[in-house]
């Protein structure tokens, strides 16, 4: 019974956090496609987007909060497809989710360091 309460409380928040992020990154994918549209027409290639966004903290920021909401949306996305679509339960699906968002977030903050 104790596990059960455990594993719907575990739940809710998984839904509640999945939710939050969705809520980021609304504004912040159109923040970047905007961004990358006026970028691309105004002629700009790649090395030249990279000189200027160099350095910039508030893209930093910016690119960080991305990597951030997008890992943990991202994980606990891909935790319920396998519980759903896979019948995978137990704490292996949660490490398995944990993994991945671990791997996402290293990534993505080297990326962002990279911009930084």
């Amino acid at each position: 019974m104790k596990l059960r309460v455990r594993d719907g409380r575990l739940e809710v928040w998984l839904f509640i956090v999945q939710r939050l992020t969705a809520m980021v990154l609304g504004p912040l994918v159109i923040v970047h496609l905007a961004t990358m549209i006026y970028a691309i027409q105004g002629g700009l290639s790649a090395v030249e987007i990279m000189g200027r966004t160099q350095g910039s903290l508030v893209w930093g920021l910016v690119y960080g909060l991305f990597v951030t909401a997008a890992a943990f949306h991202g994980a606990i996305g891909l935790r319920q497809i396998a519980r759903e679509a896979l019948q995978w339960r137990g704490m292996t699906v949660n490490v398995a989710a944990s993994t991945f968002c671990l791997g996402i977030l290293c990534l993505g903050y080297q990326a962002v360091g990279a911009l930084v």
